[in-house]
């Protein structure tokens, strides 16, 4: 049985698009408070290096895994990797639907659903290593809906899904 979750959470997915299952699920993470509200400015990098990089909302920044989301906020990173289970996910258009994720990776959707259907298209969220958000240009942001996260000068980044985890379910029903 499903749990309804009393806030969103949130998996950032890596993965083909118009895939329904894939193998990817142990490099998936998921951040079960809205990391959104918990950034920081891109444009306020300087505050967060004078703070020891530690953010307003006592998260820790790490130079060498860090993330940026379409507004040009930096956020925490999700936790890793996406514990196996039963997820009931969104990306608050047409499709609600069930994401299953076993304990070597595998995930599948249910409802034939891709990985597209599920996935909310106005968030952007990208994982950058090495480099300095320093480096960001500002007039990059925000990114469009559906588009691709903007370099950050020689840093090295990986753009991932959004999904909106509305359930998970309950241990018996796993």
């Amino acid at each position: 049985m499903m749990r309804k979750l009393k806030s969103v959470q949130f998996i950032a997915a890596l993965g083909d698009p118009q895939a329904t299952k894939g193998t990817e699920a142990k490099s998936w993470g998921i951040w079960r408070i809205d990391p959104g509200p918990r950034g920081v400015p891109l444009r306020n990098w300087k505050q967060l290096q004078a703070a020891g990089g530690v953010a307003p909302a006592k998260w820790k920044f790490d130079q060498n895994d860090w993330w940026v989301e379409e507004h040009g906020l930096i956020m925490e990173k999700p936790d890793f990797p996406l514990p196996a289970g039963k997820y009931l996910v969104t990306g608050g258009r047409e499709m609600t639907t069930e994401l299953k994720v076993d304990n070597d990776g595998h995930w599948e959707l249910g409802d034939g659903a891709k990985l597209h259907d599920v996935t909310h298209l106005p968030c952007r969220s990208a994982r950058y290593s090495g480099g300095s958000p320093a480096d960001a240009n500002l007039a990059d942001f925000p990114v469009k809906p559906g588009g691709k996260m903007p370099a950050v000068g020689t840093c090295k980044h990986q753009d991932y899904w959004v999904l909106f985890v509305l359930g998970i379910a309950e241990a018996a029903s796993l």
